[in-house]
């Protein structure tokens, strides 16, 4: 028999990208992991994890990338490589076990698929996973599929931090998860 759920782990990537196609989607990387990590009762955080990495495909980050994320060269050069940051966050992640991976959208998990099996990693955080994007949208009863700050927006929650980090828009996930839920109104206004 296997433990009750215990914590929602609300992640959040940012990954190497171009605009200009200079960066294939299959082979962008995760430079950033942000999470946080989400009491199943009350649905309070009550820890985060961050850290960027260090890219190896396209170690140079794009123009378009910088812009959008705020992210700096110096910053990923100076991190760890996937595979060192990956093994730091799943045991992070574990101290919280048993947890269910949450993201908006399914674009994090998939990220982190693409960026085990390029490095021949196994994938270590659970077959589980929840589609926040698709939960908030079942529970305002639409088939329109909201965008993060979109939905924000239709919480009546401001946006908090920067736009496209990972750990700000974990954050502001998180604030959402209550409503995706059905547990009433989101939380942090």
């Amino acid at each position: 028999m296997s433990e009750a759920l215990r914590h929602y782990l609300v992640v959040d990537l940012e990954a190497t990208c171009d605009d200009r196609g200079a960066v294939p989607r299959e082979e962008m990387e995760i430079i950033e992991i942000g999470a946080v990590m989400v009491d199943v009762e009350g649905l309070d955080a009550v820890d985060e994890f961050q850290a960027f990495v260090r890219p190896s495909r396209h170690p140079t980050l794009t123009d378009f990338c910088r812009e959008l994320t705020t992210i700096q060269q110096a910053e990923v050069d100076a991190a760890d490589p996937f595979p060192e940051v990956l093994a730091c966050f799943a045991a992070w992640a574990e101290t919280y076990a048993p947890y269910r991976l949450a993201s908006w959208g399914d674009y994090d998990r998939k990220q982190f698929h693409q960026d085990c099996a390029h490095h021949r990693l196994p994938y270590p955080l659970g077959k589980e996973h929840m589609n926040i994007k698709a939960e908030f949208s079942r529970a305002l009863g639409t088939k329109k599929r909201f965008g993060m700050a979109a939905a924000l927006r239709r919480a009546g929650l401001p946006l908090r931090g920067t736009h496209h980090r990972g750990i700000d828009d974990a954050r502001n996930i998180a604030r959402l998860l209550p409503l995706a839920l059905g547990r009433g109104p989101a939380t942090g206004s």
